[in-house]
């Protein structure tokens, strides 16, 4: 066993709630006439346990409780879990942003996080005296830095506007920064959060190639967390699934990956409603739904067509490109198609709700459980937004498996059908 250098014993975090007040007449007597009626109290605060499904009148939410784990010396941990399970409170804990309520979070050596786009970055400074600034908060010395300077500019391809202000900056080049300074100045232990899906996809390969060298090569230690199961299974040496601030106790990685796609309840009605829509975003999803033969349902057949609504919202005029991945009940991925590979895929949206339909040709599958993610992205350049095994589905019977060929008899390679799908926006042809 290696050294460990970073030990989290019974850590919990607790927000307390301010006193919930209506704020109008009205409100205050919707609530008295609830209470008169026997009726739940209409303004009740989440609270006790990080479930936004329930209700109490406690004024504390634990969004962690007793979470227990060891992270070895030149490993990389990944850190998964739904929205809402407590995982950026877990870093910021880790990166001693804030402290646990209870418990105590051991660590050796100096931590260099990325939380967030912007995070430890002043924005009136350039991005050269920012690069300066970030290595002495890790205690490094000046001459530590004037010799990964290049390699740092480099990496990040800022090198025309170095000596910019970066509030000048787009997010993306911000966060190619932001990254470069964190990976390659000399912390112990590398942090990253989601903050990667703001890069393009060539940036992405490189954050992920550097993180792999500098656990491998540099024997540093990174935790990770991501939506992406793909790149956790990729990057990491374990992981630990959290799901309403607690841990799954006892999963390796690939077990915890396995809980982590099941953990949807949406997915067993093949119908998904984004539980937190991310306002910011220029596009992202609504809701989705599964429908074969004009109904909607999650128990389908080979023998039809297999049609995914999707409702988007976009805020200003782009050019988009929407994707489906299918997978297995392992989480393996088995139809896909590169985004933005061909016109057919690419649609010019306004501003407003878009009603978009893909179609899964038949018969690619074979009898089994299923389950969908969801992409959008601008054409060609980046992922806006993404819901991994967001819809799930059953496939009773199968064609395939009736001639002996099937995906199930050639796993681990996952597979690329461009004739798979077909792309419909607001009318969809007629299923007979």
């Amino acid at each position: 066993m290696g050294k460990i250098v970073i030990k989290a014993e019974n850590i919990s975090k607790a927000y307390e709630l301010g006193e919930f007040s209506t704020g109008t007449i009205s409100r205050d007597l919707e609530r008295w006439w609830a209470m008169m009626r026997g009726k739940e109290d209409p303004f009740l605060k989440i609270g006790e346990v990080n479930d936004r499904n329930k209700k109490t009148d406690s004024k504390l939410v634990w969004s962690l409780k007793d979470i227990n784990f060891e992270v070895e010396e030149g490993s990389a941990l990944g850190i998964i879990g739904r929205n809402g399970a407590g995982k950026s409170t877990l870093l910021k804990l880790l990166s001693r942003i804030t402290s646990p309520t209870t418990g105590t979070i051991k660590g050796r050596g100096r931590i260099a996080s990325l939380l967030e786009v912007g995070t430890g970055f002043h924005p009136e400074l350039t991005g050269r005296e920012n690069i300066f600034i970030n290595g002495a908060i890790l205690g490094m010395r000046k001459a530590e830095i004037k010799k990964r300077f290049d390699e740092i500019v480099d990496f990040a391809g800022v090198e025309r506007y170095i000596d910019t202000p970066v509030k000048r900056y787009s997010s993306g080049m911000y966060v190619r920064l932001a990254f470069a300074v964190a990976a390659h100045l000399e912390a112990e232990i590398l942090i990253v959060d989601e903050v990667l899906a703001v890069g393009d996809a060539e940036f992405q390969r490189k954050c992920m190639g550097k993180m792999g060298q500098v656990t491998k090569d540099n024997g540093r230690t990174v935790l990770f967390v991501s939506h992406n199961v793909e790149s956790v299974k990729s990057l990491c040496d374990t992981a630990i699934l959290l799901h309403n601030g607690r841990m799954h106790e006892n999963t390796n990685l690939a077990d915890a990956i396995k809980i982590y796609l099941q953990q949807n309840p949406e997915n067993d009605r093949g119908h998904f409603v984004n539980p937190n829509p991310p306002v910011n975003l220029e596009v992202y999803f609504k809701q989705a739904y599964i429908k074969q033969k004009g109904v909607v349902t999650n128990a389908l057949f080979n023998d039809a067509p297999i049609d995914v609504h999707c409702q988007l919202q976009c805020n200003i005029p782009m050019k988009v490109s929407l994707e489906v991945i299918v997978r297995d009940h392992n989480g393996l991925p088995l139809l896909f198609g590169p985004i933005g590979l061909t016109q057919q895929r690419e649609h010019e949206l306004e501003p407003g709700v878009h009603q978009m339909v893909i179609r899964l040709n038949p018969p690619y599958l074979a009898k089994g459980s299923y389950f969908l993610d969801l992409i959008v992205a601008e054409t060609g350049k980046r992922i806006i937004d993404i819901h991994e095994s967001c819809l799930g589905f059953e496939i009773e019977s199968s064609f395939i498996a009736a001639s002996g060929w099937s995906f199930e008899h050639n796993r681990g390679a996952g597979a690329m059908l461009l004739n798979a799908f077909s792309y419909f926006e607001d009318e969809l042809p007629a299923v007979h």
